[in-house]
């Protein structure tokens, strides 16, 4: 259940509901929000939220369903297209990532919590993800000449773009980035993703 994002098109009164809950889940966690506020967030009636979701649990479900595709949809395309080279695939990754998190700073954890509670909610959107990224990246490895697994190229990949966001907070506290200039550094980053991949996945 994914937001449009061409032209102006206004949301939906389902969209406006997973975009309201989103928010206050994200700010104050499945227990502390109630399904009144995320009705006053979104500016619609309990009545109307009850009757698109039933309950605060599949609300839940679906934003978490929602927040993982938007880190699949940077992702999958890319990786299962034979036509992109693999230097390609790394470099789009890594703008694309970094813009979206820079956007959205609190998906990788937000994602990384409920994979270890929810890991049901995940299992067919990965598998389908394996079935149609993993051929392709095999042979591209191969006429690289690199020598790592496809998993542990994704890891790889996803390793270097997101645990600086993962650890921002550490990051910034123990001063090695100023706050301000936290975009700068992982904008700075990106553009050596392939330089560092190339490195230690021979």
């Amino acid at each position: 259940m994914r937001f449009k994002t061409k032209g102006m098109e206004p949301l939906t009164t389902e969209q406006k509901i997973i975009k309201a809950a989103s928010k206050l889940f994200t700010q104050k966690g499945y227990a502390a929000t109630k399904t009144r506020e995320i009705a006053e967030e979104a500016d619609i009636n309990l009545a109307l939220l009850n009757y698109y979701f039933g309950s605060k649990e599949r609300l839940y479900k679906e934003v978490v369903k929602d927040k993982l595709w938007m880190l699949l949809e940077v992702m999958i395309p890319i990786l299962s297209d034979e036509k992109v080279s693999l230097e390609e695939k790394v470099m789009t990754i890594a703008e694309n990532y970094t813009q979206l998190l820079l956007e959205h700073e609190e998906l990788p954890i937000f994602i990384l919590n409920e994979w270890t509670v929810n890991e049901d909610l995940f299992v067919d959107i990965t598998r389908d993800a394996r079935l149609f990224a993993k051929p392709v990246i095999e042979k591209q490895l191969k006429e690289n000449g690199m020598k790592v697994s496809v998993p542990d190229f994704i890891a790889n990949l996803l390793s270097l773009i997101m645990f600086s966001f993962v650890a921002k907070p550490l990051i910034v506290s123990s001063g090695l980035v100023e706050e301000g200039e936290f975009a700068n550094f992982v904008n700075r980053r990106k553009g050596k993703i392939w330089e560092w991949m190339t490195k230690i996945n021979q």
